[in-house]
């Protein structure tokens, strides 16, 4: 774990997109198994490499809406804007996750999805409203606990948060293509 630290610490911009690249694409490539029930890749070779890319990039935009939102927090708790509550601990944590989900998390999945348009050659925004309905239930929560770790843990755990969505949301899109297909065979009365 040491090495990991100093790593962190030496790299923060190197290790953030390493650690998204790597954790990100992976559970895009969950994610697309799990709902064809098989190991499958969901683009081409290429597309793959530019998702890497995609994703590493992510994850130094990832690393500098931290840190501005943590910034972000003191200046309001400074102007006395926050509850005291809000000052450390889990209300800090959960302070800095609902400003960080809120003000910087909407613009930065439309980037994203903007990235996987230009990679897969897509148009348009299909599925970023349940995309963002993932802030609310699942960011603010998930980054509560990133936001209560030292800092440098902080970007490897929001990695492994992707990983783990991408999992979830796998496993969901598998359910509803299930009762989807279940749906059409019922005769209807």
């Amino acid at each position: 774990m040491a090495t990991y630290i100093s790593w962190v610490t030496a790299n923060p911009l190197f290790s953030a997109a390493v650690q998204f690249a790597i954790l990100g694409t992976l559970g895009e490539i969950i994610s697309f198994s799990l709902q064809k029930k098989r190991f499958a890749l969901p683009c081409n070779g290429w597309q793959l490499i530019g998702k890497l890319f995609a994703w590493a990039l992510l994850g130094i935009i990832i690393k500098y809406g931290f840190t501005g939102m943590k910034g972000f927090t003191q200046v309001l708790l400074d102007h006395h804007l926050l509850p005291e509550l809000a000052s450390s601990g889990i209300g800090w944590a959960f302070a800095v996750s609902v400003f960080t989900n809120i003000l910087f998390g909407p613009q930065m999945m439309a980037f994203h999805r903007l990235e996987d348009n230009l990679i897969l050659g897509q148009k348009g925004f299909s599925g970023i409203t349940r995309a963002w309905w993932t802030l609310i239930w699942f960011w603010i929560p998930a980054h509560t606990i990133t936001f209560s770790l030292p800092t440098d843990y902080q970007i490897g755990l929001a990695a492994l948060w992707s990983l783990v969505l991408g999992i979830i949301m796998g496993y969901t899109k598998a359910g509803a293509a299930k009762k989807t297909a279940a749906s059409a065979a019922d005769p209807i009365d």
